[in-house]
């Protein structure tokens, strides 16, 4: 099997697991919010403009580690 035959064989492979890596690791979270966004925008046409990047992980990560974050 040639390179080229294989590359075209496998390339799709390559990016379907490449984009769930992505996903589970919540590395294209601010790709799904800006899509969301986008989405939503349709329906409400007087909203606040997007989080810029840096906003958007900082908010993220608030949400995340702010507050008590145990069982007990």
């Amino acid at each position: 099997m040639g390179a080229r035959l294989m590359l075209r064989f496998f390339r799709p492979a390559l990016n379907r697991t490449w984009r769930f890596l992505r996903q589970v690791s919540g590395d294209d979270a601010y790709e799904r919010y800006l899509r969301l966004y986008a989405a939503n925008q349709k329906k409400h046409r007087h909203q606040a403009p997007p989080l810029s990047r840096e906003a958007f992980f900082k908010a993220w990560q608030d949400e995340k580690w702010d507050g008590i974050k145990r069982c007990c």
